[in-house]
């Protein structure tokens, strides 16, 4: 939500929170809200809230009313903490307020302390563990640490004699690999891989040789990734011990999340899930409160060594005219991003470019609008949707100009608010007041129309127009470019890869399903329909007949109907032994979405689809996620990372010593989730064919397929 607080000071909106005088404050839970949520709300963390309100460890219910602490409640009980242990620490205490992620063996370490120094200091770490944005009594070398040390030397030597005989068992990290699967895989966990691999407790770099502690894993271990294999004894007791030590987190179920979506966002299967939390064998619910591993909601990315951050980027208020409300930004942009495609090619600024480039930016914040509506600004931040479709884009735009500015581009970026609705915009104003024909490529409006308004009245001055969201068909104009690529394009994309391995495609299609039928009839010839029995359900004989023992069999299965879904998983998974199928759809299907089909059975059929975004570990898109955490408290979600894609791929673009339209009929460029692969249309303007193809693995792990 930080994001939001900067379009609100760009309109003079400043809300004064009537009780920041007060220790605490009073709020009522709206339907839906969660701790994390609320406390973002009131910038203070869970633990916060959890010291006032016990309860609400086990979830929160609408119109329960929470007592909040204000920044300055938090200080004067910090600040109290801080005198009352300093009576029974020591001498010369520190503090250290605990940061994402931070564990206490990395704080022990940074400290050079001892376990039981840190936790005599700070009794509530027995009893609650550590959490985010506490604040710690670090104690004084010499102090309490020398007495803990003192008092348990003894264990500690016997502990030293036992792990100078134990053996060891290593394990290379492979791509898609996590602290939890290899915690499970050795059967220990991953306070414990953390605390002999320091180095993974921020990220898991592909290729790091873990330490680990546990017995090595039922299957076979490759030779050349393993040495001095042994299986380490261990009690009963260390072992309950070692359960009881997994790292895991509270986890509120969200509205119409389901055992599917669950598993792709923690990679654990549905069983694995209920073992964990009991009550989900009655099925998932919104608002329960489960047990998951930690680490997936916002993984730890590997980040490179760099350079102290410039000064930020100035943003100027341009009131000079009422109508255009427009915010100017100049500033100089970096790359973050790294390609691994062959065909892809990874932009860089060419040497020798001097000449400033002008990008402009049309976002419709309707500003006007909102000064003049009578609803509140929180009301319509938290209801317009198409304002938060607006907001998330613009703080991934802002990204891309301010999070890269060492390669010290010679670009100047103009944002003006389009004040756009779908049947009218304030783009004919803008484009006559702010010279917009003198701009080398301008990104936006969000509608398909205004788009093209936009693009007809700057053709002229063969000026590229970019359209950064809109799916719909656009009409023949030659400065146009569309960055999403349309449907045709997605399901295009598929049946072309299916044919470069040579496969056998099989369709299963509803007969409601015309639409898809049709298509695949007139653009697809060869494909083999499955036979539908009389009442419209599959013949899973006809299915089977038409597979090939010796050929990868891809069948396309496009159906809302659950019996139809559950009849063709069954029919594939029955055949798996005598030949290779691999379960395709053309496009999102919310059926699968549900507790009746098994995501394990998904992912045993390895579903693959085609998608406009991708999942990535590569370090520039570590980079960008790490980076927009930090600046926005949450992670970036598809606007956001659009806004930053298509922006920075258009800046890379004016910096290559060529014009955008030379740059898009030569180049294809790939981005955090976006592929940029333009061609021009038979009719004219150009279009976007940068589709991925997305399958699930045996991991669980979404991967491009090659």
């Amino acid at each position: 939500m930080k994001y939001y607080s900067t379009l609100l000071s760009l309109v003079f909106f400043v809300t004064c929170n009537a009780f920041s005088q007060e220790k605490v404050v009073k709020y009522t839970v709206s339907s839906g809200e969660s701790i994390n949520q609320i406390a973002v709300k009131f910038k203070v963390t869970p633990y916060d809230i959890y010291a006032l309100n016990p309860d609400a460890r086990n979830g929160v219910k609408p119109n329960t009313v929470l007592l909040i602490p204000t920044n300055g409640a938090k200080t004067t009980v910090a600040k109290t903490e801080d005198k009352s242990v300093k009576k029974t620490v020591g001498k010369n205490p520190t503090s250290h307020e605990v940061q994402p992620k931070e564990t206490l063996f990395g704080i022990e370490k940074k400290y050079d302390i001892t376990d039981e120094a840190l936790k005599a200091a700070n009794p509530f770490l027995v009893k609650d563990g550590l959490q985010i944005g506490q604040t710690l009594v670090i104690p004084a070398k010499g102090s309490t640490a020398k007495t803990a040390a003192t008092t348990t030397s003894a264990t500690a030597n016997k502990t030293v004699k036992s792990v100078a005989q134990e053996k060891y068992v290593y394990h290379d990290v492979v791509a898609k690999e996590t602290k939890f699967s290899i915690a499970k895989k050795y059967n220990t966990t991953v306070e414990d891989l953390e605390k002999r691999n320091p180095e993974i407790v921020s990220s898991l770099p592909v290729g790091y040789r873990v330490t680990i502690k546990g017995t090595a894993p039922k299957t076979e271990i490759p030779a050349q990734t393993v040495t001095n294999v042994a299986k380490p004894v261990e009690t009963k007791k260390a072992a309950e011990t070692s359960k009881k030590a997994t790292s895991y987190m509270e986890y509120q179920v969200k509205p119409k999340e389901t055992f599917y979506s669950l598993g792709r966002t923690f990679h654990i299967s549905q069983e694995e899930l209920t073992q964990l939390n009991p009550a989900l064998s009655e099925g998932v619910k919104e608002g329960m409160v489960l047990k998951v591993p930690a680490g997936y909601l916002a993984p730890q990315p590997i980040i490179p060594q760099e350079k102290p951050a410039e000064k930020a980027t100035e943003v100027a208020i341009d009131k000079s005219t009422e109508s255009t409300a427009g915010i100017k930004i100049v500033d100089k942009v970096k790359s973050e991003t790294v390609s691994a495609n062959p065909e892809v090619v990874e932009l860089t600024k060419k040497r020798g470019q001097t000449e400033r480039k002008k990008l402009v930016l049309l976002l419709p914040f309707n500003l006007a609008k909102m000064q003049y509506d009578t609803t509140s600004t929180a009301n319509r931040i938290k209801n317009d949707k198409f304002l938060n479709m607006t907001l998330d884009f613009y703080s991934g735009a802002m990204m891309a100009i301010d999070s890269a500015k060492t390669l010290k581009l010679p670009i100047d970026v103009s944002i003006y608010d389009s004040q756009e609705t779908k049947s009218s915009s304030n783009i004919a104003s803008l484009i006559a007041q702010n010279k917009l024909q003198d701009a080398n490529a301008v990104i936006g409006p969000f509608y398909q129309s205004n788009a093209e308004a936009t693009a007809n009245a700057l053709r002229s001055y063969e000026v590229p127009v970019i359209s950064p969201l809109s799916k719909d068909s656009a009409n023949p104009i030659e400065n146009l470019y569309q960055t999403i690529p349309s449907n045709d394009v997605v399901r295009n994309a598929i049946f072309d890869y299916m044919r470069s391995k040579n496969g056998n495609i099989v369709a299963v299609v509803d007969k409601k399903k015309e639409s898809v039928i049709n298509y695949i009839k007139q653009n697809q010839k060869g494909v083999v329909f499955a036979a539908l029995t009389e009442t419209g359900g599959l013949d899973v004989a006809n299915l089977k007949s038409s597979l090939l023992p010796n050929r990868m069999n891809y069948v396309v299965m496009e159906t809302g109907n659950t019996a139809m879904v559950k009849t063709t998983i069954k029919a594939l998974l029955d055949v798996q032994k005598t030949c290779q199928v691999q379960l395709v759809i053309l496009e999102p299907n919310s059926t699968l979405d549900t507790d009746e089909i098994s995501f394990d059975n998904l992912v045993k059929l390895k579903l693959m689809y085609p998608s406009v975004t991708r999942e990535s570990d590569e370090a520039g898109v570590l980079i960008f996620e790490k980076q927009y955490r930090l600046k926005n408290k949450v992670n970036p979600n598809t606007y956001a990372t659009r806004g930053f894609d298509v922006t920075f791929d258009a800046m890379m673009r004016l910096v290559q010593g060529k014009t955008y339209q030379e740059t898009a009929d030569l180049m294809t460029t790939e981005q955090v989730d976006n592929k940029f692969q333009f061609y021009k249309k038979e009719d004219g303007g150009h279009a976007n064919k940068g589709v991925y193809i997305l399958y699930y693995d045996s991991d669980l792990t979404l991967k491009v397929a090659n």
